[in-house]
């Protein structure tokens, strides 16, 4: 209802073309085509904002689970010993496995129940990835006190855990389920919201979702380390994590993820999507 106001800037009052019809001002006099494409990228912007949180697990938990590895059994057997980068492997294999899962088997068995293309629409798509962000984080945070608690406790010299180190793969697995369903659906969400004319920039905006995530989470690390482990404490985030609360840094970027799918709710209650003239 809003943006009907924009449709003054299409709107021909006195003189605005010269003799041979053409537009004496485009700064003045905006064509419908232009107007109808500023709507589109208008009612885009709120789910795109939404879009920054939700990508914020993923970038920060690339880093912490490398540090929750090294302080975690990471024998598998009695000859291997899993290298702790290859933790981060575990999502990008999951993403692998649930995407044709996802496509083949999913979306048939969704399609039959909500007799909707695709099974779900691209803003329910995205929710659920909103969700899956959530629950990875809090899931995080719950794995990363037990691993604490029981590294204090075993009182090992190394200060690692007496705990498997593939207890991180259900967070892994859930990340990799925000991937599946939170990027596919931002890019179905722009390609098919976007005007035709703007559509290779606005699939850019995941790229730019991605970047503002990982600022965002530099930005949170440099704050958490600015106001936690005051008067001698070590902060939150301490090099050696058996002192520092990693699992209160995860249950924050939990709460941001829960307050950002709330408001994402919201914005997509309210979202009309375009309407596609079939010829």
């Amino acid at each position: 209802m809003f943006l009907r106001c924009l449709n003054k800037a299409a709107l021909v009052v006195g003189d605005e073309f010269d003799n041979e019809g053409s537009n004496k001002n485009p700064w003045r006099l905006s064509s419908i085509q232009q107007v109808e494409e500023l709507k589109c990228l208008l009612r885009i912007m709120p789910i795109f904002a939404t879009s920054i949180i939700v990508y914020l697990p993923v970038t920060q938990q690339t880093v912490f689970s490398i540090s929750q590895a090294i302080k975690m059994d990471r024998n598998l057997g009695h000859n291997f010993e899993i290298p702790p980068g290859l933790v981060t492997a575990i999502m990008l294999v999951a993403i692998g496995i649930l995407l044709p899962l996802y496509d083949r088997i999913l979306v048939p068995a969704l399609e039959k129940v909500t007799k909707q293309e695709g099974g779900l629409t691209t803003l329910q798509r995205i929710g659920f990835g909103h969700a899956f962000g959530f629950l990875a984080m809090l899931v995080s945070g719950l794995v990363e006190v037990k691993r604490r608690e029981l590294a204090i406790s075993s009182g090992a010299s190394d200060g690692v855990a007496p705990m498997s180190v593939l207890w991180l793969a259900p967070q892994c697995i859930l990340l990799a389920c925000c991937h599946v369903f939170a990027t596919v659906g931002h890019i179905e969400f722009f390609n098919n919201e976007s005007p035709e004319g703007l559509r290779s920039i606005v699939n850019s905006l995941l790229c730019v979702n991605v970047s503002l995530a990982t600022n965002l989470c530099s930005f949170i690390v440099n704050f958490v380390h600015s106001f936690t482990g005051k008067q001698g404490q070590p902060d939150w985030l301490d090099a050696d994590i058996n002192k520092g609360r990693l699992g209160y840094f995860y249950f924050v970027i939990a709460a941001l993820a829960l307050l950002n799918m709330l408001w994402f709710i919201v914005c997509s209650r309210s979202y009309h999507f375009k309407v596609v003239v079939k010829t």
